[in-house]
């Protein structure tokens, strides 16, 4: 079994072979690590998608909007995710983000999941039938874990979850009544100890 050490840094330097910058490469190689943590195929898109992008090319999506459809190419996963990872905080307002036709889209979920701790919301990622829940780059639950290759997403969705909690306020009650009977009643010996050094001083 690969290392996630191994994982991370074979991607980094097979991006960089495939005509991306370092700098790129280095936000790819965390990608494929983090992909292959949670369970899902990065290893296997990132290779099919190289392959395939020696013979095809892909649209760059450079400025993300809420609507973004495609020109003639499907969009590039990298690219796309780059974007929309650096214009996340001005996105934010638009509620849901769309997008038609990108090429290998769990490729481009990472930088969802790392936009997500970004502005401290959870994210939801819709690729078609896929559903990805997003929590701040620490877990992904899906519907859909390690399909294997996702060679296209025809219509992606990012909708941005407001931050609430997931009781309501008579539960929190109860058992915020629970937890006061481990509070401990202050007693004139307990006020002694913690008034400051006491009668006896060592220096």
């Amino acid at each position: 079994m690969k290392s996630l050490s191994e994982i991370e840094t074979v991607s980094k330097r097979s991006t960089k072979a495939a005509g991306f910058s370092w700098g790129i490469a280095e936000e790819v190689g965390k990608n494929t690590r983090m992909l292959e943590t949670f369970g899902l195929s990065g290893i296997k898109n990132l290779n099919y998608y190289f392959q395939i992008r020696n013979n095809k090319k892909f649209e760059k999506l450079n400025l993300v909007s809420n609507e973004n459809k495609k020109t003639k190419l499907e969009f590039c996963p990298i690219i796309a995710g780059l974007s929309f990872l650096d214009q996340v905080r001005s996105l934010e307002s638009f509620k849901e983000i769309s997008f038609e036709n990108i090429g290998y889209p769990i490729l481009f979920l990472p930088f969802i999941s790392r936009a997500s701790e970004v502005i401290g919301k959870k994210l939801e990622l819709k690729i078609d039938n896929r559903i990805f829940l997003l929590n701040y780059n620490n877990s992904i639950y899906s519907n859909s874990l390690n399909n294997g290759i996702v060679s296209i997403g025809n219509t992606v969705k990012i909708t941005f979850q407001e931050n609430k909690d997931s009781f309501d306020e008579n539960e929190w009650n109860d058992l915020y009544k629970l937890s006061e009977n481990t509070f401990v009643e202050e007693t004139d010996s307990l006020k002694q100890a913690g008034a400051g050094a006491g009668l006896t001083d060592n220096d």
